[in-house]
């Protein structure tokens, strides 16, 4: 095993003395803080998940200074975490940081030991190899965590199959399977019948995006950012449309889609 060696870094004793003041800080508060002292593991959970829903648009905004904001206060929870797990003995700060330590160097044989990568796609399998060995062999599919939402985890059951080799060969055989799934959709909820099955239909539909899924993956294309760019524009699109109309004292509910139509054309334009 190749010995590990710290980097020199001018800064590397100020980000030390940054990280203890902030573990200081947190130990302040949960020693005084009435919010604070009641906190639980449980209860910190749907906040971990609003910031790190608020880091992902920051991302998306490319907007750096709240990229930095935010990290902050994802970093306050981890410490959080750590501090109400050390308060029964379960683990601390230091037990985590050496945890993860020791995996990265366990998981990165090509950089301390002696197995070669070439390339990303062998850093993945041997990844995913390691990982399975960890776990006694589970099921490859049981490290995706079951509350990801939808999009999210059809991307990661995606590539946690392609690390064992159960993946298509070309894109072009992808594509096939979009157009396969695109039909059956369409036969399911054909526009002219009336009798539709919503469940069978429903079912169709998921195959349909399971498979658009799969080949936003083949192409480089991060399914979940795709998705929320579109979204995003919309709301911009549309809220141009809305602050565009009041300027002209005309009610969305009482105007025609033609007319507003106009407003959205020049929305696209801006």
């Amino acid at each position: 095993m190749r010995k590990i060696q710290s980097r020199p870094d001018a800064r590397r004793q100020e980000k030390l003395e940054a990280f203890d003041r902030l573990l200081t800080i947190m130990d302040q508060l949960r020693e005084n803080c009435p919010w604070d002292k009641k906190q639980t593991l449980e209860s910190l959970r749907h906040l971990t998940i609003e910031e790190t829903y608020e880091l992902s648009d920051a991302i998306l905004e490319q907007d750096h200074d709240e990229i930095k904001n935010e990290l902050g206060d994802l970093m306050i929870h981890l410490a959080f975490y750590a501090r109400i797990a050390s308060e029964t003995k379960l683990f601390d700060m230091a037990d985590v940081l050496q945890g993860i330590c020791e995996k990265l160097i366990r998981r990165h044989p090509h950089i301390y030991g002696e197995v070669k990568a070439e390339d990303e796609e062998e850093v993945k399998k041997n990844w995913e190899k390691i990982k399975l060995e960890e776990k006694g062999n589970r099921s490859v599919l049981a490290g995706v965590p079951q509350s990801l939402p939808a999009l999210v985890k059809a991307m990661r059951i995606q590539e946690k199959v392609r690390a064992v080799g159960f993946d298509w060969e070309k894109k072009e055989q992808v594509w096939e399977k979009v157009e396969e799934e695109m039909n059956e959709f369409h036969q399911e909820f054909n526009l002219q019948n009336d009798n539709v099955d919503n469940q069978k239909a429903t079912a169709e539909f998921g195959d349909l995006l399971f498979s658009l899924v799969n080949y936003a993956r083949f192409v480089g294309i991060e399914p979940e950012e795709a998705l929320e760019r579109t979204n995003k524009k919309f709301i911009k699109r549309f809220q141009y449309l809305e602050s565009q109309t009041a300027k002209e004292g005309k009610k969305l509910i009482e105007m025609s889609l033609e007319e507003m139509d106009k407003y959205w054309e020049e929305a696209k334009s801006i």
